[in-house]
């Protein structure tokens, strides 16, 4: 079992009219919230991005959701807890259309890797349509 030093995970928004959104996507992972966010505009319809989280980080506040600090996460922990994607909307009527996730704790030799949708599947998060899509581990 290991610290967890670094989680990258990969969205692509869907193709559908509507897909894209402004509002704010979330990782929960080993019992912490990632705000999921860059310095791009993201979360538009057909984009594809990987975010990355604790070394090499590439998302908004990265000292603030980073794995690492200041509270440490560890692999042994992270069957412990749901692992899940979660959708806050600008408003009621906001709502984006999920393509494919991914999240790959410590990559290398000795990941740990979720997985939700994928191949032509695709799910709609908002108010009326529900704010989470679980991973399971791949």
């Amino acid at each position: 079992m290991a610290a967890i030093t670094r989680i990258d995970v990969r969205l692509k928004t869907g193709f559908a009219d509507g897909a894209s959104t402004d509002g704010d996507v979330y990782l929960s992972i080993g019992g912490r919230e990632f705000s999921l966010d860059s310095a791009d505009n993201d979360f538009q319809a057909k984009s594809d991005r990987t975010y990355t989280l604790g070394t090499g980080a590439n998302v908004q506040n990265a000292s603030d959701n980073n794995p690492s600090k200041p509270f440490q996460l560890r692999t042994e922990n992270l069957d412990r807890f749901p692992v899940y994607l979660r959708f806050a909307p600008q408003n009621r009527d906001d709502k984006w259309n999920v393509g494919f996730v991914s999240a790959v704790v410590n990559p290398g030799p000795q990941q740990v890797q979720f997985q939700a949708l994928g191949g032509n599947d695709n799910l709609w998060l908002g108010t009326h349509a529900g704010l989470t899509c679980h991973l399971a581990k791949s």
